[in-house]
Formats: structure tokens, C-alpha cells, sequence
């Protein structure tokens, strides 16, 4: 059954579940410190609501480190000329971005006359080739 709202024993175990390795505990411990089962952990890991939550609480342990993956990522793109590096970097900073190109013919171009004289040349070119077989 699918989570309505989180309540405290959600939170406890988001709080360590969010953690790099855990913490250092096991889902059993977690378990004990939330008041619930190492199974509830692993059903409520697979609820819709406690998954977004857990993925939220993971970017709020991680916004401060942002600075230093991003310096760690310039240092690969100039000391080991690394592209892939090198484009996140430019990309983080909006100096690169994928741009594509489409162009849509537009059908009402050709007018009534020139299609029919395109089809009276396939029709030609069909014909023909019937009578030479």
C-alpha cells in the first residue's frame, strides 16, 4: 500500500538512508532506530513518496559539496585534458549547450500544377520501364 503522507519513523530512517554508506549502519540497525522492521525499510525504499523523499534529502546532504566536485572536475579538464570534464564544466556554467536544427519543408509550396506534372513524369518513367521488360 502506497504512503499517504511520512510521518517521524519515515523521517528517522530517511535521515539515515540519505547518509553516504548509511552511516555506518546496517538496515537493521536503521530499523531499530526507526521502531520498525529491516523488511519495512526495504518496502518503504520502493513507495513512490519515500523515494522522492529520500532523493530530496540526498541532494540537501550533498548542496555544499557542489563547490568541490565542480573544482575537481575543472582540475581533470585542464591537468588531464579531459573533455567529458571539460564540457559539464561548460555546460554548469551555460557556455555549452546542444543545440539542433530543424527544418520543416513546407507542403503547401508546391502548387496543384507542379504536383501534377511530377506525377504525370512518374507515371512516364513507370510506363516506361513496363515496356521495356
Amino acid at each position: 500500500m502506497a504512503l499517504k503522507r511520512l510521518e517521524a519513523h519515515h523521517l528517522i530512517a530517511l535521515q539515515w538512508l540519505a547518509l553516504p554508506r548509511r552511516g555506518g549502519l546496517t538496515m537493521a540497525e536503521i530499523g531499530e532506530k526507526a521502531g520498525v522492521t529491516r523488511q519495512a525499510l526495504y518496502d518503504w525504499i520502493k513507495d513512490p513518496l519515500f523515494e522522492r523523499e529520500l532523493k530530496r534529502q540526498i541532494t540537501r546532504n550533498t548542496l555544499d559539496r557542489i563547490p568541490e566536485v565542480t573544482d575537481a572536475m575543472i582540475d581533470a579538464a585542464v591537468q588531464d585534458r579531459n573533455a567529458a570534464a571539460a564540457k559539464l564544466v561548460l555546460g554548469l556554467n551555460g557556455m555549452l549547450t546542444e543545440q539542433f536544427e530543424v527544418i520543416t519543408a513546407d507542403a503547401t509550396a508546391l502548387d496543384r500544377a507542379d504536383l501534377e506534372r511530377k506525377l504525370a513524369e512518374y507515371r512516364a518513367r513507370k510506363d516506361g520501364a513496363k515496356t521495356e521488360e
